[in-house]
């Protein structure tokens, strides 16, 4: 299966508007006031929710290629991963603008004793560069092969992400280890890979010549 690229097109434009839909049924919610008890801490947390979302939905993108090679998808990730970082953003506004009011001195205080702002915070961070690279002129200028060492840090990002999540929860952990088992899965797919991957430069090395 190919997309010609018109069709691609069409396939970039729908996903580009499926990834509305969370911010979308957040506007529903507020002006439906549906938001809860706690609207901040609902915006709040269902922002940083679709964050790890498009982080794991992104990197499903390479096991899923070589599974159903299906090449054509490696195309869809710079705007999972651009959204990933958009509600990121979002999740962090919300949280200096409605949850802390810009107190740049609670903040700092915050990120520095609790851990579970801290591993947010550095997550975000950790984010910008590649958000920032994503666009084609700075993979030239970067170079192919220190672009990817660069990008291959979101592996990280999103392990930080879980852990963010998981010292969040206070009591049902359910769906922080519903995220770390499929980080875990994603993680374990890709080391695998790796590892066949060299069996097979070390079995052409060692071959006759």
């Amino acid at each position: 299966m190919q997309p010609n690229p018109q069709q691609l097109g069409v396939l970039k434009a729908t996903l580009f508007a499926l990834c509305l839909v969370p911010l979308a049924q957040l506007g529903w919610l507020a002006w439906t006031d549906g938001l809860g008890a706690n609207p901040i801490e609902f915006i709040t947390r269902h922002l940083g929710t679709w964050t790890l979302n498009f982080l794991l939905i992104m990197l499903a993108v390479t096991p899923l290629r070589h599974i159903t090679g299906w090449h054509w998808l490696i195309r869809l990730r710079r705007l999972l991963g651009l959204y990933a970082f958009f509600y990121a953003l979002l999740h962090f506004l919300t949280y200096l603008w409605l949850d802390q009011f810009f107190d740049w001195a609670a903040i700092v205080k915050d990120i520095a004793e609790r851990p579970f702002i801290t591993a947010g915070f550095t997550a975000f961070v950790l984010l910008i560069p590649l958000a920032a690279t994503s666009n084609a002129a700075m993979v030239k200028r970067l170079g192919g092969r220190r672009w990817t060492q660069l990008h291959r840090s979101v592996y990280a990002i999103a392990i930080i992400g879980v852990i963010h999540y998981w010292w969040l929860v206070k009591k049902d952990i359910t769906l922080p280890l519903l995220y770390a088992v499929i980080l875990g899965a994603l993680l374990g797919f890709r080391a695998y890979r790796l590892s066949r991957e060299r069996q097979r430069q070390l079995q052409a090395y060692s071959r006759p010549r």
